[in-house]
C-alpha cells in the first residue's frame, strides 16, 4: 500500500512539473485578485479588445504572402483527408499487403505540369495549388486564372464568377469616363453571392488594376470598402481586354498520369501482375471477398448465366479499377509497360506505343487476350475492351509495309528508343 501510495505521489508530482508556468502563473492570479488593474493593463486590454474585434471582419489578402497564408490551412486539410482515404489501414491482416518487390509497378504516379514534379495521388492536388501560389510573383493574372479554374469545384459557379467578371470589363471599356462602372462595392449582393464566394476572382480583379479603397456611401455614418480601377488610358484598356480573354481561355490545371513506361526483357512471366492497391477502386476486404467469391463461382456462374446477365455484370467489374497496367509484347519478345486510365481511349494506347518505338510511323497492329483486333481510330474506352485492371497484348507491323522495308534493305532490328533500351529490365 505504502508503495502504490509513493507510486502515486510520484505521477501527481511528475504531473505538476509538466505545466510550470501555468501553476506559477495561476498563483500570481490569486495574488493580485484584489488589486486594481493599471493604467498599462488596461491600455493592453484595449488593445486586446480592439484586435479581437478587427479579427471577426473579413480579412482582405493583397500580397502574395498573404494568398499563400490564406490558403495554408486549406491545403494542410485537403492533404490529410485525401491521404486518410487513400491509406490503405482497411486491411485488416498484414499478410494480405503485398511485398512491394513483387509489384509489377511500385504505384501509381503524377506529374505537375508546372513543376514537372512526380506525385502521388495524394500530394497532386496540394502541389499544384502551392505551385500557382508561386507563379504570382512572375505572372499574377495567369496565377489568378489557374486559382479561378483549379481551385473551386463547382463549374458553374465558376461560370457565373466568370461571366459577371467579364461584364465588369466590358461595361468599363464601353464607358471608360464612367465612374459608377470602376468602382465594385464589395458589399453588393451579386458580388457577394456570385464573384466573393469563388477563390482567386479578387486577385484577378487586383490583377487588372483595381485597387481596395474605403469610400463613404450616402446614408451612412461609416465608409464601405471598394475597389476601384484608377487607370484610364486607352492602352490600359486594351490591357483589360486580353486579360479579360485570357479568363476565358482558362482550364484548371490538372496533374497528368505518369504512364511509367517500361522496357523488359522476354520472359515467360509477361502474363502475370501483382498490382498496388491505387489500381482498384476497392477497399481491401471488399477486393479481398470478390477475389474469393470469384474463385468459388466461376465455374457454376459460367453454366447458370445468360450472355446479357454476363454481359452487364462485366460492365460492373470494369466500374472497380480506376487504372490498368498494359503490356505490349514486341516481336523480338521484349515488353513495353505503362499505366493508363481504365477509361482511357484506343488512341492514347496507341500514341503511348508508337512514342516508345524508334521507328513509331510504320503502321502496326495490336492485339488483345483472345484474339481481338485494336482499332485505333475507335474512341472506345480500355475498360470497355476487358483490358482491366492489366492485359498482356501482342504487338505486329503491317506485313505488306514491312516486305517494302526489307525489299530496300532499310529494316531497323532495334525497336525501342534508346532511352527504353538503355533502362530495360529483367521481369521478377
Amino acid at each position: 500500500m505504502k508503495a502504490a501510495a509513493n507510486t502515486r505521489g510520484k505521477k501527481k508530482g511528475s504531473k505538476k512539473n509538466t505545466k510550470p508556468e501555468a501553476v506559477q502563473s495561476s498563483a500570481s492570479a490569486k495574488e493580485n485578485h484584489h488589486r486594481p488593474p493599471t493604467d498599462g493593463a488596461q491600455k493592453a486590454g484595449a488593445a486586446a479588445l480592439a484586435r479581437v474585434e478587427k479579427q471577426q471582419r473579413p480579412k482582405v489578402y493583397t500580397s502574395q504572402d498573404a494568398i499563400r497564408n490564406q490558403v495554408k490551412r486549406q491545403l494542410e486539410a485537403e492533404a490529410a483527408a485525401v491521404a486518410e482515404k487513400e491509406n490503405p489501414t482497411t486491411f485488416e491482416e498484414s499478410n494480405t499487403l503485398k511485398d512491394p518487390a513483387c509489384l509489377s509497378v511500385s504505384g501509381v504516379y503524377f506529374t505537375c505540369p508546372l513543376t514537372g514534379a512526380t506525385l502521388t495521388k495524394s500530394e497532386r492536388e496540394v502541389h499544384i495549388k502551392e505551385a500557382i501560389l508561386m507563379r504570382f510573383e512572375e505572372d499574377p493574372v495567369e496565377a489568378s486564372v489557374m486559382m479561378i479554374h483549379t481551385f473551386n469545384k463547382d463549374r458553374e459557379k465558376v461560370k457565373a464568377a466568370v461571366d459577371i467578371i467579364s461584364k465588369y470589363v466590358e461595361n468599363i471599356c464601353k464607358n471608360p469616363t464612367e465612374e459608377k462602372y470602376r468602382k465594385i462595392k464589395l458589399s453588393n449582393k451579386v458580388f457577394q453571392e456570385k464573384v466573393r464566394i469563388v477563390e482567386g476572382s479578387r486577385e484577378f480583379l487586383e490583377a487588372l488594376g483595381f485597387i481596395s479603397i474605403m469610400l463613404p456611401v450616402d446614408g451612412q455614418e461609416e465608409d464601405e470598402e471598394f475597389l476601384v480601377l484608377t487607370d484610364e488610358g486607352a492602352d490600359a484598356l486594351e490591357l483589360m481586354k486580353e486579360r479579360r480573354d485570357r479568363l476565358l481561355r482558362g482550364e484548371p490545371v490538372r496533374a497528368q498520369l505518369n504512364r511509367q513506361p517500361q522496357a523488359f526483357r522476354p520472359s515467360a512471366k509477361a502474363q502475370h501482375f501483382e498490382l498496388p492497391p491505387e489500381f482498384y477502386n476497392l477497399t481491401a476486404d471488399e477486393l479481398k471477398k470478390e477475389q474469393q467469391q470469384r474463385s468459388d463461382l466461376v465455374e457454376k456462374n459460367a453454366m447458370l448465366r445468360t450472355k446479357a446477365m454476363r454481359e452487364r455484370e462485366e460492365q460492373r467489374n470494369r466500374r472497380k479499377y480506376n487504372y490498368t497496367l498494359l503490356r505490349v509484347r514486341l516481336p523480338d519478345g521484349t515488353l513495353l509497360q505503362g499505366t493508363f486510365y481504365a477509361w482511357d481511349r484506343m488512341p492514347v494506347l496507341f500514341s503511348f506505343v508508337r512514342e516508345s518505338l524508334v521507328d513509331g510511323w510504320q503502321p502496326f497492329e495490336l492485339i488483345a487476350p483472345g484474339g481481338q483486333k485494336l482499332q485505333e481510330s475507335e474512341e472506345v474506352a480500355l475498360a470497355e475492351c476487358s483490358l482491366v485492371p492489366a492485359a498482356l497484348l501482342t504487338f505486329s507491323w503491317d506485313a505488306a509495309v514491312q516486305a517494302d522495308i526489307a525489299a530496300a534493305g532499310q529494316k531497323s532490328e532495334v525497336l525501342l528508343n534508346p532511352k527504353l533500351q538503355e533502362n530495360i529490365r529483367t521481369l521478377s
